[in-house]
């Protein structure tokens, strides 16, 4: 801890990314990223970038989805006025809240880990959950959200949409039917593109400018032009897009009934990761026990969800891989 730093810095939880331990190979289902690489169209385009102006007045273009995450923050919460998102949620959205010294609200799962919306609609400076949520994978219907955003004419909705293509229906084409509400994507998950960090923000034009002048302050050249590039030729390429998200669900819905075989409770999830709790083995002592065979799922040591594991969808090879080794851990018990 540096004396340097104020208190602010010293009291904050920072967010935790999945472990990435070098001791040996692991099969890697703990981080969220797309098994599957880029289109190829992306990379030849990265190569031959050119100077494509993706900017309008209805979308923000962002270095990944965090970024436009914390300029969101910056832009539309008071410190005045609380903030409403799940307890069980996306842990940047406590840090950001406590980073920018705002008053929040943590509105509680019920037990089936749904969010209670009708709490997200009571007097409010703003509201924003993900949708599928993370880390349950559990998605709102549109028509719930549209409700939600109808109940919030006073405050900005955030909808993050990180997960959407996985199974959802994304929120964008109601953008210009409300002022207030905002989403945001990114290229990390469905396109492949984790390590290119772009992200985007689609609404009204008023809150694309807000974002632009949070940006403008802080640092207008936040994306390069050959991700702008890589960016844009991974929205062209909506077969390649269409064939990984089609594999992944195929294999998502195939994981589930494996597991539920092996006694484990798995979350209904449109994402491109499934949670999951055994009905008789702790969560913890099969992540350190994966661990030890060579497989990586993210562990929570939180209250409600300790004995649950976040499991990313990979390759149906590497997803074989995990239950075996799950059949043979639980086989010892």
């Amino acid at each position: 801890m540096s004396k340097y730093w104020n208190d602010k810095v010293k009291e904050i939880e920072p967010y935790v990314p999945g472990e990435q331990p070098k001791d040996k190979k692991y099969i890697k289902l703990n981080t969220n990223e797309n098994p599957y690489p880029p289109s190829k169209k992306v990379i030849e385009a990265m190569k031959n970038a050119v100077n494509d102006d993706l900017n309008e007045n209805e979308v923000f273009i962002g270095n990944g989805s965090d970024e436009i995450l914390a300029f969101a923050f910056m832009t539309f919460f008071s410190k005045d006025k609380q903030i409403l998102f799940p307890d069980i949620s996306y842990t940047f959205y406590k840090v950001y809240a406590e980073l920018f010294n705002l008053d929040y609200k943590l509105i509680k799962l019920d037990e089936n880990f749904d969010i209670p919306l009708e709490e997200l609609k009571k007097p409010n400076g703003g509201v924003i959950i993900p949708n599928p949520n993370a880390p349950t994978g559990k998605y709102v219907d549109i028509d719930a959200l549209r409700n939600l955003v109808e109940a919030n004419k006073d405050s900005v909705v955030i909808i993050d949409e990180a997960y959407i293509d996985f199974g959802g229906e994304s929120m964008v084409k109601f953008i210009n039917d409300y002022d207030n509400l905002l989403v945001i994507q990114t290229l990390s998950k469905s396109r492949s593109l984790a390590g290119l960090r772009v992200g985007f923000a689609l609404g009204h034009k008023d809150l694309i400018e807000g974002l632009n002048r949070i940006k403008n302050s802080i640092n207008s050249y936040t994306i390069d032009r050959v991700a702008l590039a890589g960016a844009k030729e991974a929205i062209k390429d909506n077969e390649y897009f269409e064939e990984i998200t089609k594999k992944i669900i195929n294999t998502r819905e195939k994981v589930s009934k494996d597991l539920e075989k092996l006694d484990f409770k798995v979350l209904e999830s449109k994402s491109n990761f499934v949670f999951a709790s055994h009905n008789k083995v702790s969560g913890k002592f099969i992540y350190e026990t994966l661990k030890d065979h060579g497989v990586l799922v993210r562990y929570f040591n939180k209250e409600r969800i300790d004995n649950f594991l976040r499991i990313t969808i990979g390759t149906d090879e590497e997803m074989g891989v995990l239950v075996e080794k799950l059949e043979l851990i639980l086989s010892n018990i």
